[in-house]
């Protein structure tokens, strides 16, 4: 990709990542869920934003899953089973500007199959 879109791309990412953790927080009872994609997999993290902590965390490299569908659902499940050891049955989805399609939207439902409400 040219470095022109590629950047354009980033730029526009990252607005709408400031327009939504504008709008959401979370606390220890209902923690934001917070998703980062990179070309080969995914990172979750469960953040409480009134105490800045980061209260369970998982990192597709270890559980050797790529940034796909198919690995969104493995790692969702995996990420469901941690959080509900910590007594966390809800939580606010923060896509953190990507669109909500595909690799996302895979992860925040296999989320929600699992028992946490987004």
């Amino acid at each position: 990709m040219r470095a022109k879109v590629l950047k354009r791309k980033i730029s526009l990412r990252i607005k709408r990542k400031r327009r939504i953790r504008a709008k959401i927080s979370g606390c220890e009872q209902n923690p934001r869920i917070s998703v980062f994609k990179s070309n080969r997999t995914l990172y979750i993290q469960a953040i409480d934003d009134v105490k800045n902590n980061t209260l369970a965390a998982i990192n597709g490299r270890k559980l050797n899953v790529r940034a796909n569908k198919e690995g969104a659902v493995k790692i969702a499940a995996e990420f469901a089973k941690i959080l509900k050891a910590k007594n966390i049955e809800q939580g606010v989805f923060d896509r953190n500007g990507y669109v909500y399609h595909g690799v996302i939207a895979a992860l925040a439902q296999s989320l929600r199959d699992n028992g946490i409400r987004l």
